[in-house]
């Protein structure tokens, strides 16, 4: 199970299968008294992740992303309409965190930054921007109707680790739906969907990691037919004049972020929470909580570096 989200979970009919898939630990669990017919459900699952996985993933030469990335600045690439849908729903979430989410943030020059216990010292502003001039979703240009994508810029590169994992999760829910599953888990190295309820009749049980003590929780929250994500600093930051900075960098100034220790979204689709999880962090808790105190179906709770617990006037803890 992730460090950042815990399952509490009933036992009996639930069935579950961890195994690594899109380079994270994938947990899949549904509840299905028929043990053959509950591993064959998971291994369809496990079939369509791998699939968008061969589509999405940076680490396989042939993925539609390398194709994209390797005509950087050269022509269009005509890809599927499903790498078209998730580009645009991706463009809308950049627009809406005004850059904070960035597909193109694989663009960036990652041997600039040391997160480790050697950095003594925030990179130099001007030299940090530069570092990062190729990320900028406006130079991403879709075409639907010839269905082609084309980075208007040479170096640049997409990459989808902060919405893959979650529409993975997504699409894997579907099948199981789909082949009649009326309850069950999906959890994608923390970017955890669940529908359905426990076997005793009670929404699933969400415990939320404790930012200072990862091994702890801190708070637990009940969910049916919704997906949580968390974003944090905890597991690697640094510390420079006595204030904590996270791995995550600002893609538009290059510079680490702070103020926060962890972000957790809640709403309808494991992709949307996925891709408002990181942004949120960069964009501080203040704003980040009046936009999505505008979001339908849409919750967070928030840590910032003083411990305060945060949330959007919408969530409940228990």
């Amino acid at each position: 199970m992730s460090k950042d989200l815990e399952l509490f979970q009933t036992a009996g009919n639930l069935k579950k299968q961890s195994l690594r898939l899109m380079g994270n630990r994938f947990e899949l669990t549904v509840m299905e008294p028929d043990a053959g017919k509950a591993d064959w459900l998971i291994e369809l699952a496990i079939t369509e992740i791998r699939r968008i996985e061969a589509v999405f993933s940076t680490f396989l030469p042939d993925s539609e992303t390398n194709r994209i990335n390797e005509m950087a600045g050269i022509s269009p690439v005509e890809v599927s309409a499903e790498m078209i849908g998730l580009i645009q729903r991706a463009q809308r979430i950049s627009a809406l965190t005004q850059g904070a989410f960035d597909l193109s943030y694989g663009s960036i020059d990652k041997r600039f930054w040391n997160f480790d216990q050697t950095m003594k010292t925030l990179p130099d502003a001007a030299v940090a921007r530069k570092a990062v001039r190729l990320i900028n979703f406006r130079n991403i240009e879709v075409d639907p109707l010839n269905r082609t994508v084309f980075l208007k810029e040479k170096g640049m590169r997409i990459g989808f680790g902060g919405i893959g994992k979650g529409y993975a999760a997504d699409r894997a829910k579907e099948v199981l739906i789909k082949e009649g599953v009326t309850s069950g888990i999906v959890n994608a190295s923390g970017d955890l969907t669940a529908w359905g309820k426990q076997e005793n009749g009670e929404p699933w049980t969400i415990g939320i990691a404790d930012p200072n003590a990862a091994n702890h929780l801190f708070s637990y929250i009940n969910i049916t037919d919704m997906s949580v994500a968390t974003s944090g600093n905890y597991e690697k930051f640094v510390e420079i004049n006595g204030k904590r900075y996270s791995h995550t960098i600002d893609p538009r100034t290059g510079m680490p972020v702070s103020g926060i220790k962890s972000v957790t979204i809640i709403s309808p689709f494991a992709e949307l929470s996925d891709a408002l999880a990181t942004p949120v962090m960069i964009m501080g808790a203040e704003i980040g909580l009046d936009m999505l105190n505008q979001m339908k179906q849409v919750a967070a709770l928030i840590i910032d570096d003083s411990n305060r617990l945060k949330t959007t006037r919408n969530i409940q803890l228990i």
